[in-house]
């Protein structure tokens, strides 16, 4: 029986791995698309794009350019793509531009060029492309009440793609009669391609009714050029029956079901067993805490349903609805929740952090946590549970050293959730 003396080294060598398994260089290699008699240009965005995009050129074997964004920080060199930077999670002047860039570089293509699209989470705020009578700022004001809504993703691409002049399939009909074969690293719940970035090259059937949907159930204040637009036919997106789009290639080349994989099998090699809870969890992050926290309990006090020792691991995508005024992101709201489930329950330790190297809008991808974190937080005179309340998990974990911070690591199959049980 293992015994693991550093939880935290342990917990770290976990998230590697599964890092590692979506690591672009390692996954475009058996995706190559054949080379086309004519041009082969490149498009893409999202937090990995610049590492996406680097990883092809040096693999590809022929004449290629075009042109990738992705967030400010997230850039590498390339020789032959170039690679602009943008904000996120709200889009920006520069994703603007970004985002007719990528238009121009498809724009009087044939049919005997090839498309190579490079798409990965945080697409979607990156490429903002606000349609004939709605601004940068209706498409901020968007993404603003979508990501303070609680909406899980699928319901936010839902609507994001029909404000739009680029996702939705958009930019692959833009590249007609080029063919597009789009690699896609999924950092989406069940993996569904065309939600990743709002599929700016791949097309999916929801429709401006859904979006409608979206506002209405999450109670969406959104500028009155938007609702006009939705209640318009022109802002329909293309199915994927478009003839402009139907001969094009979809390959999911990396996801969370991958990446769990690889942890576990590097747990397994260390001695501890391993279980994945589900690489497909979604809901808000403080109760998908408790109920990690509940599971914990269980198998460290009556090593039911698992034996000790043991590492809990599960993905997806959780949600913060804004309560307060606080810093934090997804996964360091889950371990404050968490942490508060397994106060003085010896034994357990928790990673919690994004594939991409970023939670919220701070530095850290995630935090640590264990049995001790809300006793530490108390003798430092603060409560975790007044903390979680205002929405203010980054603080917490500030306060007692306990942020992660790997920085920008290249790809993004979402969040990664380990609890090692002892």
């Amino acid at each position: 029986m293992a015994v693991i003396t550093n939880p935290r080294a342990f917990l770290e060598t976990l998230f590697t791995a599964a890092v590692a398994a979506a690591d672009p260089a390692r996954v475009i290699t058996a995706n190559l698309p054949e080379r086309p008699k004519g041009r082969t240009v490149v498009v893409g965005a999202g937090k990995g794009a610049a590492q996406m995009a680097r990883a092809f050129e040096r693999l590809w074997d022929g004449p290629l350019g075009g042109a990738v964004v992705t967030r400010y920080g997230f850039g590498v060199r390339c020789e032959r793509i170039d690679v602009l930077e943008a904000a996120h999670p709200l889009p920006d002047e520069n994703g603007l531009m970004a985002s007719r860039r990528l238009l121009a570089e498809v724009d009087g293509l044939t049919e005997h060029d090839l498309v190579v699209a490079l798409i990965c989470g945080g697409g979607s705020a990156l490429l903002p492309a606000p349609p004939p009578g709605l601004s940068l700022g209706d498409e901020i004001a968007v993404n603003r009440a979508l990501l303070a809504s609680g909406a899980p993703i699928r319901a936010m691409n839902a609507l994001r793609k029909h404000v739009s002049l680029i996702k939705g399939g958009r930019l692959a009909a833009a590249a007609h009669p080029a063919r597009v074969v789009s690699l896609v690293v999924s950092d989406i719940p069940g993996d569904d391609p065309a939600l990743v970035a709002s599929g700016p090259t791949i097309a999916d059937h929801s429709s401006r009714f859904d979006a409608l949907n979206t506002i209405e159930r999450y109670r969406l204040s959104l500028p009155d050029a938007v609702m006009r637009w939705l209640a318009s036919e022109a802002s329909d997106a293309p199915t994927p029956s478009d003839p402009r789009i139907a001969r094009n290639e979809v390959r999911l080349i990396a996801s969370a079901g991958v990446s769990l994989d690889a942890a576990a099998a590097r747990a397994r090699a260390t001695g501890v067993a391993a279980a994945i809870l589900s690489d497909s969890i979604e809901g808000e992050a403080r109760e998908v805490g408790l109920v990690h926290a509940a599971i914990a309990r269980e198998v460290a006090t009556r090593e039911r349903p698992f034996q000790k020792p043991i590492v809990l691991l599960s993905g997806g995508e959780t949600t913060v609805t804004l309560r307060g005024a606080g810093q934090g992101g997804r996964n360091s709201e889950f371990l404050l929740s968490l942490a508060l489930g397994i106060d003085g329950v010896q034994g357990i330790s928790a990673l919690a952090a994004d594939t991409d190297g970023i939670d919220g809008s701070e530095d850290n991808a995630g935090a640590f946590a264990d049995d001790r974190t809300a006793a530490r937080l108390l003798e430092c005179g603060v409560g975790a549970a007044a903390l979680l309340e205002r929405n203010d998990s980054w603080t917490a974990f500030d306060l007692l050293g306990d942020l992660f911070k790997p920085g920008p690591t290249g790809t993004n199959v979402n969040d990664f959730r380990a609890i090692l049980i002892q």
